[in-house]
């Protein structure tokens, strides 16, 4: 690891956040280790490997509030392993279920571009017509999984 540090700027920038949401991060505590010189907050790589995690587990619908709590338990040390292994074994559920709906979500859409598209080479009566068996593979799964 780099003993290097940042600016809040060049962390904004990194990490394309806005500079208050840093200082706001920075207020909840989630940079427990933040330096401050001359009253000027230095970004180390633990700060920027906290902010990966943060981003990770908004992406993955976590709150600040419930990050909050995730960065204390980091803060008490191994002994919360388990409750932080949980924690994201959670949100790796959640992501997975959020893809699932989102897979169907598109099967319909491509499936949908597939009917427009040959529906104006054809005409809407052929289109309809058209059975699973008589589509392109990916269509017709697209298709299957759309309409369960």
């Amino acid at each position: 690891m780099s003993d290097r540090t940042y600016t809040i700027g060049q962390v904004s920038e990194m990490f394309g956040l806005p500079i208050s949401t840093l200082r706001y991060y920075d207020k909840e505590g989630l940079f427990p280790t933040l330096e401050r010189k001359s009253g000027i907050r230095k970004f180390g790589e633990t700060e920027l490997e906290t902010l990966r995690v943060i981003d990770c587990l908004k992406k993955s619908g976590l709150e600040i509030k419930d990050i909050r709590k995730f960065m204390d338990l980091c803060a008490r040390g191994s002994e919360t392993f388990q409750e932080r292994k949980e924690l994201f074994e959670n949100q790796k559920r959640a992501v997975e279920e959020e893809m699932t709906r989102l897979q169907a979500t598109l099967d319909m859409l491509n499936y949908k571009c597939w009917y427009y598209d040959t529906a104006i080479k054809i005409g809407e009566d052929a289109t309809k017509s058209t059975s699973p068996e008589d589509m392109p593979e990916d269509v017709r799964e697209a298709y299957e999984r759309a309409h369960g």
